[in-house]
């Protein structure tokens, strides 16, 4: 479809369906959030895992599911439309709160995390991609940073209230009634009421530019190694979710063990979380100012926060600095993904997207081992010393090699397609 097609783009046009993928944004941050407090100590106090490298084992099978589900939901989503991604996605997620409540063993939340990292890759990548493609061009960054921002206002809200619920009953299964709940209406609204949104970056596209409908395989390679630009932001991404992966396993139990009751314990992670709600003014700042700077200052200030927790005591300053790492990740979050939807050509938008969110979220369970293996062989701080270490060498190589990529502000130039073989466009088709 070409660019002249009468399709018109923007927020304000697309009010009533914008708003419907805010609130499933939402509920696939609740989700997971459920998860955040409850699961790693119903681990250590219910089924008796002492090993912290095991009870990283749920992170690590998550995080492989939704990296790899990431590069094909963005594929899927070119090839048979935004919504039929996001309805399977949910689909995945209705078991789990049973599978939670009634699991006799470690290994059963282990197999449960498998379709959360699916829901949330099927889900969370369709929404960010409808989001972007109902959005006008100079409202991407406030598209994507409404997207996260509700998001992980969602994490931060299912954090607290199943920590909650876990300190006034137990850690099963009242907590898992609220995420029974909140999947089974965000079924029923994905089925019900969601309208398609690929047309729209259809018709935003030429396809008779040079770099318009690149195969899958060369996207993969473009936005993996064969942009210095998108590669930065790639590796940026991956390390950065070691930051989010410290909040899910070694920050509960290390403030468990520091003698927070549960209930703090939620509290904290929750305000670490709740950060991710500015990210409606970062993705928005970076319309104005462009991505690279926030990006910057975001893995740093997010590595300061971490490093940080394991240098003060007491629940407010825990508190305190969880809310400064993650008002580092508000600043880089959104506007690291919105580095691949800038360069990418709107044919292959979702699809380059896709490979950006593969090595993105591959640093859940990459960062679970890492983590866990701290905190088995040395102790819980020096995951907290790892974590905040290699945020700041991803920084350094954000600063040498990422250029800017905004429309307005930007110095990237996407490399030259490799000339075609006789096959190539065949296979395009």
């Amino acid at each position: 479809m070409s660019a002249t097609t009468d399709v018109k783009q923007g927020i304000r046009e697309h009010l009533g369906q914008f708003s419907l993928h805010v609130l499933l944004v939402f509920a696939t941050g609740l989700t997971i959030g459920s998860e955040r407090t409850v699961v790693p100590a119903l681990g250590e106090d219910v089924l008796g895992v002492e090993s912290f490298l095991v009870i990283g084992s749920f992170v690590v099978s998550f995080g492989v599911v939704k990296s790899i589900l990431n590069l094909y939901a963005g594929k899927w989503g070119e090839e048979y439309g935004r919504r039929p991604v996001l309805v399977a996605g949910w689909v995945t997620a209705l078991p789990l709160p049973v599978i939670l409540i009634f699991a006799p063993s470690w290994g059963w939340i282990t197999v449960g995390n498998v379709l959360l990292g699916i829901n949330q890759a099927l889900t969370w990548s369709m929404a960010i991609n409808a989001k972007i493609d109902l959005a006008s061009p100079d409202e991407r960054g406030l598209a994507v940073g409404i997207d996260e921002s509700f998001g992980y206002t969602g994490v931060a809200v299912g954090a607290w209230v199943t920590g909650v619920i876990a300190s006034r009953w137990s850690l099963r299964p009242e907590p898992f009634y609220f995420l029974a709940a909140v999947v089974v209406l965000a079924f029923l609204v994905s089925v019900f009421l969601i309208r398609e949104t690929v047309q729209y970056a259809q018709a935003e596209g030429d396809d008779d530019d040079r770099d318009a409908n690149l195969p899958f395989k060369e996207v993969v390679k473009r936005a993996t190694y064969g942009d210095r630009t998108l590669f930065a932001a790639a590796q940026a991404g991956h390390i950065e979710n070691f930051v989010d992966t410290l909040f899910w396993i070694a920050v509960p139990l290390y403030l468990l063990n520091q003698g927070l009751d549960i209930a703090a314990v939620g509290a904290v992670v929750g305000v670490h979380s709740a950060m991710y709600f500015l990210q409606i003014g970062t993705g928005g700042l970076a319309d104005r100012i462009g991505r690279r700077p926030p990006v910057v200052a975001g893995m740093f200030l997010a590595g300061a926060g971490v490093l940080g927790m394991v240098l003060v005591e007491g629940y407010l300053a825990w508190a305190a600095l969880a809310g400064v790492s993650g008002f580092g990740m508000a600043l880089l979050y959104p506007n690291l993904m919105t580095v691949p939807s800038d360069a990418a050509h709107p044919t292959w938008r979702s699809a380059g997207m896709g490979v950006y969110r593969m090595w993105r979220d591959s640093g859940y369970a990459v960062g679970a081992i890492l983590i866990g293996l701290a905190m088995e062989f040395v102790n819980a701080e020096a995951a907290f010393y790892l974590t905040a270490v290699l945020m700041f060498l991803s920084g350094a190589i954000v600063v040498v090699w990422m250029e800017e990529t905004h429309p307005e502000f930007g110095t990237h130039e996407p490399p030259a397609p490799a000339p075609e073989s006789p096959a190539e466009p065949a296979a395009r088709e």
